[in-house]
């Protein structure tokens, strides 16, 4: 099977202008070391109204993630504003 080259010419103007135009940008994610949360965790039992709990589940499912990393995230950005 040939290969078939990539005629840019073919896209709207302003994508193809930008393809061939462009510039690269360096990376500008932080390396996976840095991606790995260092704060300890401890557990905890707590009650919480049902309501909140199912929004948290709701979201959780639709976004693949833990409810309770969601409930996490919250108090972080809650100790963040108000430390």
């Amino acid at each position: 099977m040939k290969k078939r080259g990539i005629n840019y010419t073919e896209a709207p103007k302003n994508i193809s202008r930008a393809i061939t135009e462009g510039e690269i940008v360096a990376d500008f994610l932080p390396s996976p070391e840095k991606l790995v949360r260092k704060e300890p965790k401890i557990k905890i039992t707590i009650t919480l109204n049902t309501g909140s709990v199912d929004f948290f589940k709701k979201h959780a499912r639709k976004n693949n993630v833990k409810y309770q990393t969601m409930i996490n995230e919250v108090l972080d950005k809650y100790v963040q504003r108000y430390r």
